[in-house]
């Protein structure tokens, strides 16, 4: 059996693409301080990293688009809903979601989920350094993972 699995390695980066919804802004400026922070433990400077804010989860989506063709190999999409009194949060999160999934599919480079859904703000804190961990520095993680793991897959034979 031919087992392939990527690193969490910066050695092959470039240019990595942050995009982060300021809506439940308490919430999001800690994933997104954390991806940053994150990030840079694992070697990349400012240099290789390209944020993007944006109003709300929904607007994700097109900033990952933009950031995928200007050359990014990857994209950590960070942003926060919580479930609120109607069913607008559903429309969000499945809105941010299709959207993150087609990029990836249709621009074959990874576009990391990192936007929490929640159902009230205590699992958006628990989430963002709390008793969940932190979901902004795992989907840094999990960007470099795939980064990596799509440039051994582009060069080998299977």
């Amino acid at each position: 059996m031919n087992f392939i699995q990527g690193e969490v390695s910066a050695k092959h980066v470039n240019k990595i693409g942050i995009v982060v919804s300021r809506f439940n802004t308490p919430v999001t400026e800690k994933l997104e301080a954390g991806a940053i922070e994150r990030a840079k433990e694992l070697g990349l400077t400012e240099d290789h990293m390209m944020l993007v804010r944006v109003p709300g989860a929904v607007e994700v989506p097109m900033a990952v688009q933009l950031l995928l063709e200007q050359g990014c190999q990857g994209v950590a999409a960070i942003g926060a809903v919580i479930r609120g009194d109607t069913s607008h949060f559903d429309y969000v999160c499945n809105s941010v979601e299709r959207g993150c999934t087609r990029l990836q599919l249709d621009y074959k480079k990874p576009v990391i989920f990192g936007v929490i859904t929640t159902e009230n703000a205590e699992q958006a804190y628990d989430r963002c350094g709390g008793k969940k961990g932190h979901k902004g520095k795992e989907a840094i993680d999990t960007l470099l993972e795939m980064i990596d793991l799509h440039g051994i897959l582009n060069k080998q034979k299977l």
